[in-house]
């Protein structure tokens, strides 16, 4: 049970690494402003969004899992 735990804390994405993003996106976003090669801008930009998108949808795909997981042992 343990390895099960910490495999759901490691797909889980805390307000922390919520945060860091935010950031980092604004810091593109500045970036792209004041950057004269606004393609490798947006590039980053684009590449940070998708990462972050494969993350929540590992973590929806986590939480359906568990959520099966439960109901079913609600179901028996």
């Amino acid at each position: 049970m343990s390895s099960r735990r910490s495999r759901q804390a490691s797909t889980k994405i805390t307000d922390d690494q919520v945060i860091q993003l935010l950031s980092k996106l604004q810091q593109l976003r500045s970036e792209i402003r004041n950057s004269r090669s606004n393609k490798e801008s947006a590039s980053k930009v684009l590449q940070e969004t998708c990462e972050y998108v494969s993350n929540l949808q590992r973590e929806v795909d986590d939480l359906s899992d568990r959520l099966s997981h439960l109901l079913s042992n609600i179901d028996s």
